[in-house]
């Protein structure tokens, strides 16, 4: 008698942390650049006991609630990079940065911007991974950083993925502060690295992580996806 086939495994699900950098201020006050940084990381994820350890070693000098690099002191970055190249070979690292002066005026308004850049960004993320490889995708970005029209802004990212994704394969977005997962933290910490790096020419930080960087996108411009025209006949 012949044995049954063996079912074959179910491909894990893929986890997608992304943090922003920058604002969404195109007045003259804003930043010069807005940036998107990923990383995917398979479970368990490594970093949540390192970063507790480290905080209750740290409390004794300084308040830290979480991990933040804009706010933590170089001591404390010092010490939280450590603990991320020690995953570099787990990590992969993807980024889009965009110079907001190149972007073209329809784009500008909150609920088009991010939302366009967020679809740009996992469209070219989700084209260099093998879609046989996991099972579904779960995508954590840190809330998003506007108050006044979230729900139409989250409302504009969901449709703007599901353009952008491949109908077969579920996937979830969710918006969530930074401080509930390591992960985050440690794409800010990238982000920070990243941005830092193409804004001010400082790669200190930059190279320390640069080894799981698979792509690193500078936008020229930016514009809104053209609508498909129908030729007219003679």
């Amino acid at each position: 008698m012949t044995p049954p086939l063996a079912t074959p495994p179910v491909p894990p699900p893929l986890y997608v942390f992304i943090d922003e950098g920058g604002n969404l201020d195109f007045g003259p006050s804003g930043s010069r650049f807005f940036s998107l940084t990923s990383i995917i990381i398979p479970r368990p994820f490594p970093f949540e006991p390192q970063f507790t350890e480290l905080r209750f070693d740290l409390l004794h000098t300084a308040d830290i609630e979480y991990f933040h690099a804009t706010d933590d002191r170089q001591t404390v970055r010092d010490h939280v990079f450590a603990i991320i190249q020690q995953h570099l070979h787990r990590l992969r690292i993807d980024a889009l940065v965009v110079e907001k002066c190149k972007v073209h005026p329809s784009l500008c308004p909150d609920a088009r911007f991010y939302p366009h850049v967020l679809g740009e960004h996992l469209s070219h993320l989700i084209s260099q991974l093998d879609p046989l490889s996991f099972s579904s995708i779960v995508v954590i970005t840190d809330r998003i950083p506007i108050n006044r029209k979230r729900q139409t802004i989250e409302k504009a990212v969901k449709e703007t993925l599901s353009a952008a994704l491949p109908s077969s394969i579920p996937y979830r977005v969710l918006h969530h502060d930074s401080k509930s997962c390591s992960a985050l933290q440690v794409a800010d910490y990238i982000n920070w690295a990243i941005l830092r790096f193409i804004d001010r020419n400082d790669s200190r930080s930059y190279d320390l992580i640069k080894a799981a960087v698979k792509s690193l996108r500078m936008l020229s411009e930016l514009n809104p996806p053209q609508k498909a025209t129908i030729p007219t006949t003679p």
